[in-house]
């Protein structure tokens, strides 16, 4: 199934935020459509047009928007006096709802990929009745599991690679939490050594593709290569700020006023998101995974479609953690296509 014909916007613009941040936003295909939201990764990678490909746009209004810091969101990460304490998980989930709001939109589709698939499951769990579907692709949860097995565990596949990766830091910060670590570089007064340990994460990214390194054409741009870097390792280091999973509105964080028998310890075991998997029944949701794809080593894709009922799982054989990958395409146009007719529940 082929990918939908290049389009472009018919509405963009600039959304005020708070704390100095503005999210430039963009909508396509129909006006009069079923709505999608489009989040992307990294965090820090910025919307890309292919991700409006992947959706009739006879029969969706497709939305993408640059998360706080990336793409054409101002302030960029990329700047050094960028200020990333006002840029968190529950930060950008409220851009979501503002952006919601602003377009007139009472309930969207949401499409997530890599991080975007965090932060599309985190979104659907504690706001359920304004999303309709979710299709998610290289699905993370965002667990600290999951960055230790992506910067450290890793180290065993791509030992070579690992060993330079671990020259970038200083000696005393590599037993650690290696984001955090790189993150403290990223955030230095000196634009040397921000930049050496931009180049240094950015390198430890492509090896694990597995590609050549430096072969991925944005990170050969300075600019996004640095806002990259600092944000995934700003979240990375700092558990996604997905905190303890209290929801807004009740005492024991729950959104049900119910408190949970289920203690912190297996919260931090689990992850948060995976811990609230059973917040998204009755939303239906697609998951395509690679069958390469590297974050399967954990099993959270299968641990999650398991813990979700009303998810159906898409394994494309000999695909990794790229939605653009052969047969990725084919099963997420599938995805929006079935999911076009619905008008949710």
């Amino acid at each position: 199934m082929p990918l939908y014909p290049e389009i472009e916007p018919y509405a963009h613009g600039m959304l005020d935020v708070g704390d100095g941040n503005r999210v430039h936003w963009e909508t396509c295909g129909n006006p009069d459509g079923k709505p999608a939201l489009v989040l992307h990764g990294g965090p820090g990678s910025g919307d890309s047009p292919y991700a409006r490909r992947l959706f009739d746009p006879a029969a969706y209004r497709i939305v993408l928007l640059d998360q706080r810091g990336s793409g054409r969101s101002t302030p960029h990460a990329g700047r050094p006096d960028t200020d990333m304490s006002v840029n968190t998980t529950d930060r950008l989930l409220a851009d979501l709802e503002l952006l919601r709001r602003h377009l007139g939109i009472e309930r969207w589709l949401v499409w997530g990929v890599s991080w975007g698939s965090v932060l599309a499951l985190r979104y659907a769990q504690t706001r359920p009745g304004v999303v309709t579907e979710l299709v998610l692709t290289g699905v993370a949860t965002g667990s600290d599991a999951e960055v230790e097995l992506l910067t450290r565990g890793l180290g065993r596949l791509f030992p070579a690679a690992f060993e330079a990766f671990l020259s970038g830091l200083p000696a005393d910060d590599r037993d650690g939490n290696l984001a955090a670590a790189y993150n403290r570089l990223l955030e230095s007064p000196d634009p040397e050594v921000r930049e050496r340990a931009a180049r240094a994460w950015t390198d430890w990214e492509t090896a694990t593709i597995p590609a050549p390194p430096r072969s991925v054409e944005r990170f050969e741009d300075p600019v996004f290569r640095q806002g990259f870097a600092r944000t995934v390792t700003h979240y990375w280091g700092n558990g996604h700020f997905l905190g303890d999973g209290h929801f807004p509105g009740d005492g024991d964080g729950d959104g049900d006023g119910v408190c949970d028998s289920r203690g912190d310890g297996d919260a931090e075991r689990e992850g948060v998101v995976l811990r609230d998997a059973h917040r998204l029944k009755g939303i239906p949701g697609t998951l395509v995974q690679g069958s390469l794809d590297l974050g399967n080593l954990l099993g959270i894709v299968w641990r999650l479609h398991h813990a979700w009922p009303d998810s159906e799982l898409v394994i494309v054989d000999d695909a990794g953690h790229n939605a653009g990958a052969p047969g990725m395409t084919e099963a997420l146009v599938a995805a929006t296509d079935k999911y076009a007719g619905r008008t949710g529940r």
